[in-house]
């Protein structure tokens, strides 16, 4: 019988996600749920007390990153530094040598596992853009800036910030030397510039 919400150990969790996170990026979508419970040292009961499938673990993966990238829009900050810090998230989350492989676990597990792989893609970068389209539509409403189209906006703004980084990560490409703070702040001072009010 399923615990309460109460009765779960966060610890197990986050044993999980752990787990599972090691395990995709080193055998893809052949992982098996036993495979996690094993790895985690859990047993399969308590995992799937938590997790119903691959794809559930999947979406939580995705989702910590995303709530961890986009945490600056939940702050009072004025729009640059809001921006600011929410690119220099992003691009530690894309842009370093480490993620290069979770990306490209990533990537081989689409064709075997779609199922997987929209889970990722809805509950991190997906849910990351909804959550900026929202900020933006915010901004525009306090009249801090002028945004007709804030999903395309979101999307330009990240567009910005990475350039290509998603594909450098995913070749092994080696980054630019440049500093990510200062990456951050220009893209978020020209993307403001952008969408100043008139």
């Amino acid at each position: 019988m399923p615990r309460v919400a109460g009765q779960i150990d966060p610890r197990k969790s986050e044993a999980i996600l752990e787990a599972a996170s090691a395990l995709f990026a080193e055998h893809g979508p052949s992982v098996t749920m036993e495979g996690i419970a094993r790895e985690a040292g859990v047993s399969k009961q308590t995992l799937y007390n938590r997790f119903a499938s691959k794809a559930d673990i999947a979406r939580a993966l995705a989702e910590k990153r995303s709530n961890y990238v986009t945490a600056p829009l939940g702050t009072d900050a004025d729009p640059l530094t809001v921006l600011t810090a929410l690119a220099a998230a992003l691009l530690e989350r894309v842009c370093t040598a480490a993620k290069g492989e979770s990306l490209r676990a990533v990537a081989l597990m689409t064709p075997a596992a779609p199922d997987i792989a929209l889970a990722i893609y809805e509950g991190g970068p997906g849910a990351s853009l909804r959550k900026l389209s929202t900020w933006l539509q915010a901004q525009d409403a306090k009249g801090l800036l002028a945004v007709p189209d804030a999903d395309l906006a979101a999307e330009m703004f990240t567009g910005m910030v990475l350039g290509h980084g998603h594909l450098r990560s995913l070749l092994g490409v080696p980054h630019p030397t440049d500093s990510f703070d200062v990456r951050a702040a220009e893209a978020a001072r020209r993307f403001i510039r952008a969408f100043a009010p008139e």
